[in-house]
């Protein structure tokens, strides 16, 4: 089994601390992929190094201790520009990776959806390309032919060439997923059933928290990037009223940029909902730094100025109740439950249910006996509140989503603009 040393430098002081956390959260990583970590090294330097990041003494020490360790891979948090890798093979004569190329190997074992396997070989494609030549030991051979100038093209543009080939089959791939996608949720949409996306950092509870709330069989692993798929159920609220919920991918420090574009379209779940559900782990100190890097990549996708409920899960863990009051301060509007205990789950529904019910409107309807099909509808997507039948009609007073209006409008007992008016401080409630 292979046997890794962590290495992370930093260059300010003050992001000491920071660096430490990141070089912990790297421990997982390598972890995730099965790989024993026997040292962890905290490099402090002046400046970055054109040759190996930090300065030659230093790398000179830590190729001694990756030797003294019996060390097969050296692990850096830091990215590492393809010639600084390939001056690390030559130095320490055993494999260098970095951050993101674990990332994309975690990513690449647990790619189950044909999105997720064209999305994860996109983004490793252009991770590679520039690191051909660190790949292959036959890559400067020339290569002649029938019609062929010169020496003729080297085995190292044939490989590259192959794989720009690769990458725009890849992306016309990926553009097609993208299409059905959107007809999928164009389907959804013709249903006007609400929906919610569950996002937050890696690990913090996502997954459990739509098994707990659906009982749906979804994988639940204590490791990061249990899920990369998008999974959606649907679930009945207290007051009947359905909603749909997406647990996404979760997020992570320092993401490879390849994949933060190759994943858009998974993402686009969470711009795309009624509302957030944005999961925190209380029990995490740096539980806000998090928050920040969810915030961050939210705003990339112009999620950000959604409506978001604030959960924060894992609170039977929380050692220092003082930490929990700081969190509770700063988020007052948030819930904090514990999926795994049940904890403040009966709270959680009925924020979820207010925040369902900010986007319905309560009507009262005139609807044709022969039109059963709308009041089924309105059972399905809607909650009815007072029914009684008249000759040749059905007067319903019911809650509907607002974007069904347009199908319920023509069944109106009075002007739109007075059941609006009516509606409104119901709504806001």
């Amino acid at each position: 089994m292979e046997r890794a040393l962590l290495v992370g430098s930093y260059i300010d002081a003050d992001r000491k601390a920071d660096a430490q956390s990141l070089l912990e959260e790297l421990e997982e990583l390598v972890d995730t992929l099965g790989i024993p970590v026997v040292e962890r090294r905290l490099i402090s330097h002046r400046e970055n190094h054109a040759r190996y990041l930090i300065g030659s003494g230093k790398a000179e020490e830590i190729v001694a201790c990756a030797k003294e360790h019996m060390c097969d891979v050296i692990v850096f948090d830091n990215e590492l520009s393809p010639s600084q890798q390939r001056n690390w093979e030559e130095l320490a004569g055993i494999t260098v990776a970095d951050r993101h190329e674990i990332i994309l190997d975690i990513f690449g074992a647990r790619a189950q959806s044909r999105e997720a396997r064209i999305q994860v070989d996109l983004a490793r494609m252009e991770y590679s390309l520039p690191r051909l030549t660190r790949a292959w030991s036959h890559l400067g051979q020339q290569a002649g032919g029938i019609g062929a100038k010169g020496e003729g093209e080297s085995q190292l543009e044939q490989d590259k060439r192959k794989i720009r080939l690769q990458i725009d089959r890849l992306k016309r791939e990926l553009q097609t997923v993208r299409r059905s996608r959107a007809t999928q949720r164009k389907d959804r949409k013709r249903a006007p059933v609400p929906n919610a996306a569950i996002v937050g950092y890696t690990n913090v509870g996502k997954s459990s928290l739509l098994r707990r709330l659906t009982g749906a069989d979804v994988l639940i692993e204590n490791k990061l990037f249990a899920t990369l798929d998008t999974t959606t159920r649907k679930i009945a609220l207290p007051n009947k009223q359905p909603l749909l919920l997406t647990d996404t991918v979760g997020f992570v420090r320092n993401l490879p940029h390849q994949l933060v574009e190759a994943f858009n379209a998974t993402l686009e779940e969470a711009a795309l909902s009624d509302f957030l559900i944005h999961v925190l782990d209380a029990s995490q100190p740096a539980v806000m730094e998090f928050y920040n890097t969810t915030m961050r990549v939210l705003n990339d996708l112009g999620a950000d100025t959604q409506q978001m409920l604030v959960v924060f899960n894992k609170v039977d863990k929380v050692s220092d109740p003082a930490a929990l009051f700081a969190l509770r301060r700063h988020f007052p509007e948030a819930v904090s439950v514990s999926v795994k205990t049940g904890e403040g789950m009966d709270e959680l529904v009925e924020r979820i249910s207010e925040f369902v019910a900010r986007g319905t409107i309560t009507l009262e309807l005139r609807l044709p006996s022969e039109r059963a099909d709308l009041l089924a509808r309105l059972h399905r997507d809607g909650t009815v509140r007072d029914l009684h039948y008249e000759d040749g009609f059905t007067r319903v007073i019911g809650t509907v989503p607002t974007r069904a209006l347009e199908v319920f409008a023509p069944f109106l007992a009075e002007p739109l603009a007075d059941a609006e008016e009516k509606a409104l401080p119901a709504s806001a409630e």
